[in-house]
């Protein structure tokens, strides 16, 4: 995704970012320090400068086109939300074990100090590291009791010491008990990174329920509606949905992909469906107002009532809410950030005008 020749936010608002080390604007500019000649994200947790000695740029290669070297501690060569050379042992021995137990000697033993591990999975997932190893574990049990394996073992191969502590486990998490796990509906949970910063998809079988980005203030809310209105569980996994899900969004953002071919989990009343199902059909490169979506829909004072079906959309891109702007042309509500609305707008823009045919 090309990110150049995009106009900066003004300067103070920057310093302000950077100096409260807001992630909400990584992705939006780099910050340069004249004194050490390094660039950093908004977010890098470095002792901050003076501000007379800060310059900011729209992306790394401007940094590095004036002479400035990368961050070594926030790494801002690489996407936002990247997994970090440290960390990835450790989550390619928790995928390849997803039934082991990990304590913080364990993760001493992998020279790992766990509060460091403990912040980058509550900043990252909302849980800590092993919250989020017990979510595969009840995964990885329900599986395998799916499959026809007995529960006691179960339990025993997954990390738990009784059976009693692992219902107890199972139906806070599934909201049943482990005999019942073949009526458990339950949604898996995968964590994306894209050139505007890490998502988080939700899907099950075939079909994508949610994709957002991660930093979003809804996250929480949505995710919890979305667990409300299916009645499932949610755990770190694995499906194809989400397989397809990260391929296509991949395939997007390089600019060889304009149209999403997922099927979809869309819950919710009739109207939002119906707002959710004009917005999908938006061609890409292109923008309406929620007034021209109230219209088209037969209901032209119903442009707040459209403009509240199109802020709860689950499905961030796949569901181009992104393409709808207000009367007036203005980018307006983008819960993933309005400096994502108009990435993404510009990036559509120039592939648009790119596969145009030249007129003579």
């Amino acid at each position: 995704m090309d990110s150049r020749h995009h106009p900066l936010p003004p300067r103070d608002e920057m310093l302000r970012a950077f100096l409260g080390r807001d992630s909400g604007f990584d992705g939006v500019f780099v910050t340069a320090v004249a004194t050490t000649g390094i660039f950093c994200r908004p977010s890098c947790p470095a002792r901050k400068p003076r501000p007379e000695n800060v310059a900011f740029f729209p992306t790394p290669r401007e940094a590095l086109l004036h002479g400035f070297r990368p961050c070594l501690r926030c790494r801002p060569l690489e996407p936002a939300g990247s997994t970090p050379d440290w960390l990835a042992p450790l989550l390619e021995a928790v995928e390849a074990e997803p039934e082991r137990r990990w304590r913080d000697d364990d993760l001493r033993r992998l020279g790992l100090q766990p509060e460091r591990v403990r912040r980058w999975f509550q900043g990252q997932h909302g849980m800590s590291f092993h919250a989020y190893a017990r979510a595969r574990r009840l995964g990885a049990a329900l599986g395998q009791i799916r499959t026809g394996a007995d529960v006691t073992s179960t339990a025993l191969e997954h990390g738990w010491d009784s059976l009693s502590g692992f219902g107890e486990a199972f139906r806070r998490l599934f909201g049943s008990p482990p005999s019942h796990a073949t009526d458990a509906p339950v949604l898996l949970l995968k964590r994306l990174v894209t050139p505007l910063g890490p998502m988080l998809a939700a899907g099950a079988g075939d079909d994508l329920a949610l994709l957002e980005f991660v930093d979003r203030r809804m996250l929480a809310t949505q995710l919890e509606r979305l667990r409300h209105r299916l009645g499932c569980a949610m755990v770190p996994g694995a499906c194809p949905a989400l397989e397809r899900t990260t391929e296509q969004l991949g395939e997007y953002f390089a600019g060889s992909r304009r149209d999403f071919s997922l099927p979809l989990e869309l819950p919710g009343t009739q109207f939002r469906k119906t707002v959710w199902e004009r917005l999908a059909a938006i061609p890409y490169g292109v923008t309406t107002t929620y007034g021209a979506l109230a219209r088209g829909l037969g209901r032209p004072s119903a442009a707040r009532a459209v403009a509240r079906a199109v802020g709860d959309n689950r499905l961030a891109i796949v569901i181009p809410c992104h393409r709808v702007v207000g009367s007036d042309g203005d980018l307006t509500g983008y819960g993933g950030g309005l400096w994502r609305k108009r990435r993404l707008l510009d990036h559509e823009r120039r592939n648009a005008e790119a596969a145009e045919p030249m007129s003579f």
